[in-house]
This record gives structure tokens, C-alpha cells and sequence, in this order.
């Protein structure tokens, strides 16, 4: 048995519960969330998807960063945690009371809809409820046991899908998002800390505190600007189009970030405790990263040129014509969601090799370039020119965040890029034959089903003959 062998089965079996909590969650998300958009209009998701703007720079200062900083120190202690919450408790109740009072201001915004007020002031008890939660979510990340996570999220899917779709049905349209989103943050925390054996105890160190805010205080400032530019566009939308023309962003984003979300969640959650107990060691630094960039372009290349192909026959199987606004915006969203996951793999490496703040370099590097984007497309009152934008904005950063990484986090972009290219392959042969089905002239459903199975069958076949050891490895893994 090799040195590294148990640290290997405790990765490996982090990976597996955290593919199978978000495989679950996502199917689960995706079987309310197609339920919920065939009964509620484009209006409803706008005035939900006006609030989750809001709501995202809210959570950020619930975190300050905070959460990620515990995750890449090696042996925080029971005051570094219970220090922590209480900072989140105290943060938490201060920024819900101030969103509160500022309702009107942010129904004045969004096309002066007064029906945000209320809706509002319920909405953002979740980040509340999952502040509430960071710090036994860290706890359980740092011990790289994910199981009761899984568990949770799965059970917080399940109660808060049925609570929605019968909200949805009995005709309380708009409310049924919003308290479908505080039923899942409820649950989940709720289950965390019944079934959870960590709890607080009654310090606060200002020295913890100190501590962790070098990486905290850099993790916080890049998250604030990632999330400036990943909730601008529905800013914009919902600020100076419409609210109807924001449902329909909503849609597409929401879609396209099942895929890119739920693979960038599975690299943080397993690979950054993996690295940070590497750190101090070279070849074993170089010998993971190496194995992170392969398996990531394993799963994230198939997965996201599949959605972007399949995305016709995909929205109309599911909605019929309703969403047919939301298709091309959506393929162009998992396209660039491709470049989002690796600028996100980037800054894993660098939060775990402890160069913190070199993500506010790479965080405004994205900000520049999708600032430039949208000047240079706002003015054509296009949604498709606008996503378009955020597509080559995307493209551009990750070519910056590529020097960066290389320099910063101890592997070459050179050797990232030659870690990547075998499986540009076998993508490029599933996609095209992908194309070549759309062309048959069948119903929706059968493209679709045509496309899933044969695209499959053609990537494996492809990595197969070109002997890829990963996914045997992947095989493997799957069936134990």
C-alpha cells in the first residue's frame, strides 16, 4: 500500500458523495424547476430573478470570505470556528435588518414593481437561515465527510420542490420561488444541525479573527467582484429592459449553470482540503494538480458542449415553444460556462497554495473585461448580444488568469493546457455528430434521446482509443 493511499480513499470517496449530492440535487432542481416553468410566467421568474441580485451581494458579507479561508488553513481550532459563527450570526442579523428597510429602494430599481417589496423581506431570510449553516458545512468539508451534506441537500430539495410546485398550482405565482428558496434553506440547515455533532462555543477571539483575515479578507474581496460580474447582466436586464426579458435571462442562466455550477462546486468542495494538506510538498503538489486538471477536463468538456448542443430539442421537449427566447442564450451560456469552471479550478489553486490575494488581480481582470463588454453591447438593446459579450469576456480572462496561476500557483498554464488537450478530442467527435442528429427530421424528444445516447457512446468510444487512463479510473470508481 502506497504512502498516500489513505489520503487517495478519503479523496476519492469525498468525490463520490460530492458527484452524488450534486448529481441528486441537480435532478431534483431540475424536476421542480420544470415544473415550475411550465405553470409560472416569465414575469414571476423576473421578479424572483430581480431579488437573487440582491440577495447574492447579501450573502457575501454573511461569509466575508471567511468560510474559504478555514478550508485552507491546516488545523483551524474549535475558537477559530465557533469565533466565526458568531461573527456570521451578528453579520447576519444586521445586513437582513438593513435590506429590510431598503425594500422599497429595491422595488424603486427594478421597474418600481411594489409586489418586490414584500416578497423581498421573506426572500432574504435565507441568507439568515444559511448563515446559520456555514461553519458545519465548513466542518464537514474539512474533514472531507460530505455524506450528511449530500443528505441534506437532497432532503432540503425534496420538501422544498413539493412546497413550491403546490404554490405554483394554487395559483400564489411569484411566491412559490420565493418560499420554495427559504423551505430549502430551512431544511438543510435545520438537518445540519440536528444530525451534526459540531457546536459553537461561547468565545470570540479577536486573535482567530485576525488570523484568518489575510485569505479571508482576499477571498471576500474576490467574491464580491466575481458576483458583481456574474449577477451585472441581470442588473442590467432588469434595471433597463424588463422584468418579462429578465425571466427569460433567468431561464437560460439558471439552465446553463447546472452543468458549470454543480462541476465547480464538486472541485472546490473535494480538491481545495486535498491541496491544502499537500502544500508544503512539491512533487506531491504537482502530481495532484496534474491529476485535478485531467479529471476536471474529463467531466467538464462532454458535459457542457453536450448541454450547449442539445439545447434545442432539450427546451422543447421540456417547455414545447414557451422558452424558445431562452435557447440560443442558453447554448452560448454553457459555452462560456466551459471557461467559468476553469478561472474557477485557477483560483483553487491559487486559495490553496495560500496566494489569496492574487484572486482580487484575477477577479478584476473579469470585471474589466466584462465592463468593456457591456459598453460595447448595451447600447443595441439585445439579449443575445449582450450574452455574447459575456461569452468573449470570459474567453479573454481566462487567458489572464492562465499567466497568472502560472506564476502564482506552482504549475505552468502551459502544462494546464497540455494536461487538457487529450479530451479535446473525443469532445469535438460527440459534438459534431450531435449537430449532424439535429438534422433528422423527428420529434424533439427523439433528437434528444438520440443525441444523449449517441454522444456517449462516441466520447467514450473516443477516450477509449485513445487510451485515457482517467476514465478507466472513473469506471472504476463508479463501481465501487
Amino acid at each position: 500500500m502506497t504512502q498516500d493511499s489513505p489520503l487517495k480513499r478519503k479523496t476519492a470517496k469525498t468525490l463520490k458523495w460530492n458527484t452524488i449530492d450534486k448529481v441528486a440535487s441537480q435532478l431534483l432542481y431540475a424536476l421542480v424547476g420544470i415544473v415550475l416553468a411550465n405553470i409560472l410566467s416569465q414575469k414571476d421568474f423576473g421578479l424572483v430573478g430581480a431579488l437573487t441580485v440582491c440577495q447574492a451581494f447579501a450573502i457575501l458579507f454573511v461569509d466575508a470570505g471567511f468560510g474559504t479561508a478555514l478550508l485552507q488553513k491546516k488545523e483551524p481550532t474549535q475558537r477559530d470556528y465557533s469565533t466565526v459563527f458568531w461573527f456570521n450570526l451578528i453579520v447576519c442579523v444586521a445586513v437582513y435588518f438593513l435590506l429590510w428597510i431598503g425594500a422599497p429602494l429595491i422595488a424603486a430599481i427594478f421597474q418600481n414593481d411594489q409586489r418586490l417589496i414584500p416578497l423581498s423581506r421573506v426572500m432574504f431570510l435565507t441568507f439568515v437561515l444559511n448563515g446559520l449553516a456555514i461553519v458545519q458545512t465548513n466542518v464537514l468539508m474539512k474533514r472531507m465527510d460530505v455524506r450528511r451534506l449530500a443528505v441534506s441537500n437532497v432532503v432540503g430539495l425534496v420538501v422544498s420542490g413539493v412546497v413550491g410546485i403546490w404554490m405554483a398550482l394554487t395559483g400564489w405565482g411569484a411566491w412559490a420561488l420565493v418560499w420554495q428558496y427559504v423551505t430549502l434553506a430551512a431544511i438543510k440547515t435545520g438537518w445540519l444541525w440536528i444530525f451534526g455533532d459540531w457546536r459553537p462555543s461561547f468565545v470570540f477571539s479577536f486573535k482567530s479573527l485576525k488570523a484568518i483575515l489575510p485569505v479571508g479578507g482576499s477571498v471576500f474581496g474576490s467574491q464580491m467582484l466575481n458576483t458583481a460580474s456574474l449577477h451585472a447582466y441581470s442588473f442590467i436586464i432588469g434595471a433597463f429592459y424588463s422584468l418579462s426579458s429578465l425571466g427569460v435571462y433567468t431561464q437560460a442562466d439558471k439552465w446553463s449553470k447546472m452543468g458549470s455550477a454543480s462541476i465547480s462546486q464538486i472541485l472546490t468542495a473535494t480538491f481545495i482540503p486535498l491541496l491544502a494538506r499537500v502544500q508544503d510538498s512539491a512533487s506531491d503538489w504537482q502530481r495532484y494538480v496534474k491529476r485535478i486538471n485531467r479529471f476536471t477536463a474529463l467531466m467538464l468538456f462532454p458535459a457542457l458542449c453536450g448541454l450547449a448542443v442539445i439545447g434545442a430539442p432539450l427546451f422543447h421537449t421540456l417547455f414545447g415553444t414557451k422558452w424558445d427566447a431562452a435557447i440560443i442564450l442558453f447554448q452560448l451560456l454553457c459555452v462560456r460556462g466551459i471557461f467559468v469552471v476553469l478561472i474557477s479550478l485557477c483560483n483553487n489553486y491559487l486559495t490553496a497554495a495560500g496566494r489569496a490575494r492574487q484572486l482580487i488581480v484575477v477577479e478584476t481582470v473579469k470585471d474589466v473585461a466584462l465592463i468593456v463588454a457591456i459598453l460595447a453591447t448595451v447600447w443595441f438593446d439585445s439579449l443575445l448580444l449582450l450574452v455574447v459579450g459575456q461569452l468573449v469576456a470570459s474567453v479573454l480572462t481566462f487567458a489572464v488568469v492562465l499567466v497568472i496561476t502560472g506564476r502564482h500557483a506552482g504549475y505552468r498554464a502551459s502544462a494546464l493546457i497540455r494536461d487538457m488537450a487529450p479530451f479535446l478530442l473525443p469532445t469535438a467527435a460527440m459534438t459534431l455528430l450531435c449537430l449532424l442528429l439535429t438534422l433528422i427530421p423527428a420529434a424533439a424528444w427523439v433528437i434528444l434521446l438520440a443525441q444523449i445516447v449517441i454522444g456517449a457512446a462516441t466520447y467514450y468510444a473516443v477516450c477509449r482509443l485513445q487510451r485515457i487512463p482517467e476514465l478507466q479510473e472513473g469506471i472504476l470508481m463508479i463501481h465501487r
